[in-house]
């Protein structure tokens, strides 16, 4: 029998933060934080819901993505075949069209602006307003970081980047409003001292002290949270032992990747750096970072771009030494498309190794990714032609009860800002336009249902 996991007659405030000596840890949801609160009041109170989304560069191998059937019954192609373990959390889209499709510009800059315009050269930036913006404005009040913009590839959103446009529309996903995109970061040393830092922390000598003594940003809580552990129950402790090991396990590899790099404090006490030296580990480095920020309730909004449009990156890895864009204009040679579905294959299995971790995590009410709503893939279909038709998109997580997964919906020439809108229903932050759109997608009551 279990015992009673709180004892500590003062609860724990849902925004408990440690600071030390340049660090500030955030906690993730404990018992102790709502003590004395039944189930069923969590429940009527609700969970956190969060939203993230992830995009893949220069389009989809569309043989091997599309189902052919409907409904519940679809068979899982290829390149979903490493999310089946999470069928029942994950509606397929066919048939919606991106609002804007102008080369690769379009693919990520209409992604979440739903935007049916662009820039008409390399100075003139506009868009729109993201819906991840959107909501970190709500959401950012009750947590650290209002959102967090994240990216495999190095930021450039100076010059001309395709056929005569801005970079900012091919490196970057979020806006902020429709004259200002975000810079997308791909350090994960800097992404752990935005995390886990405090002001101090941005202070080079506290930086430089700490890598010379071969100290852990947690090395100054330790006290606060042996605190925190004496005044909760078992299962609170452990998850905040775990939560603690998670921290030191991401500051560990980002120190190899810096020793790989051969770099020594001094020279990047004044910019973080610490990339690793092979793609996969840093998606998987950048993939807990995020999880970690969600976890703890730094943010509930992240943005991730596994790579930038017209990444030249090659996929070793899975036999794909092509250069991605060059291989993208495949001319529809069926060899050059399986070559990059497996491109896009990969992008979808280290997608599903997150995603298993956060179906792992507790929350209130079920696991993080039951509270999540994450919008996965891009606005380019056929990249050999640039189409903006029929682009690859999935929505996986439960969104606290607010989506049912495990079908395949497809649509009759429907722009996908159409779906931004219904998401951010999803989110109780009903609008009357996301970009370009027209109206909500339904998406609730429609089970095997074609077209509409």
């Amino acid at each position: 029998m279990q015992g009673i996991n709180i004892i500590t007659a003062k609860p724990l405030s849902r925004r408990t933060v440690l600071r030390g000596v340049g660090a500030t840890v955030a906690l993730p949801f404990l018992d102790a934080m709502a003590p004395g609160v039944s189930a069923l009041a969590r429940t009527a109170a609700g969970p956190i819901r969060r939203f993230q989304a992830i995009f893949v560069p220069n389009g989809m191998a569309m043989e091997y993505w599309s189902p052919a059937a409907v409904g519940r019954g679809f068979e899982l192609t290829p390149i979903l075949k490493p999310l089946a373990p999470f069928r029942d959390q994950m509606l397929v889209f066919s048939g919606l069209d991106a609002s804007w499709t102008y080369v690769h510009a379009g693919a990520s800059g209409s992604f979440l602006t739903g935007t049916s315009r662009g820039g008409t050269s390399e100075t003139d930036v506009v868009a729109d307003t993201s819906i991840d913006q959107m909501l970190a404005r709500e959401f950012g009040a009750s947590t650290p970081l209002a959102s967090l913009e994240l990216s495999i590839d190095k930021e450039a959103n100076a010059g001309q980047c395709t056929s005569g446009l801005s970079c900012a529309y091919t490196q970057t996903i979020a806006w902020r409003t429709p004259t200002t995109p975000l810079p997308m970061e791909n350090n994960p040393r800097a992404v752990f001292e935005r995390l886990f830092g405090d002001s101090g922390s941005t202070d080079p000598a506290v930086r430089r002290a700490r890598m010379q003594e071969k100290r852990s940003i947690l090395d100054s809580v330790m006290d606060k949270l042996a605190d925190v552990e004496r005044r909760v129950g078992t299962d609170d402790r452990r998850r905040v032992e775990d939560y603690a090991a998670a921290i030191r396990d991401v500051e560990r590899r980002i120190e190899v990747a810096e020793s790989r790099n051969d770099l020594h404090p001094e020279v990047f006490a004044k910019e973080p750096r610490g990339v690793p030296s092979t793609f996969e580990e840093h998606v998987e480095l950048m993939f807990d970072l995020q999880f970690l920020a969600l976890r703890s309730d730094i943010t509930r909004v992240a943005t991730f771009m596994l790579g930038r449009e017209q990444s030249t990156r090659t996929y070793p890895e899975v036999g794909v030494n092509e250069p991605h864009h060059p291989l993208s204009h495949h001319g529809n040679d069926p060899a050059l498309i399986a070559r990059m579905s497996r491109v896009n294959t990969y992008h979808a299995a280290l997608t599903s190794r997150y995603l298993e971790r956060l179906r792992a995590t507790p929350d209130q009410d079920g696991s993080l990714l039951d509270n999540m709503a994450i919008l996965y893939g891009t606005c380019m279909s056929n990249s050999t032609r640039h189409a903006g038709n029929n682009v690859p998109i999935l929505v996986l997580g439960g969104c606290a009860g607010r989506l049912r997964g495990g079908r395949h919906l497809r649509y009759g020439a429907t722009s996908h800002a159409n779906l931004l809108l219904s998401l951010m229903d999803k989110f109780d932050f009903p609008l009357e336009r996301v970009g370009g759109s027209t109206g909500a997608l339904p998406i609730d009551e429609i089970d095997t249902l074609s077209e509409v």
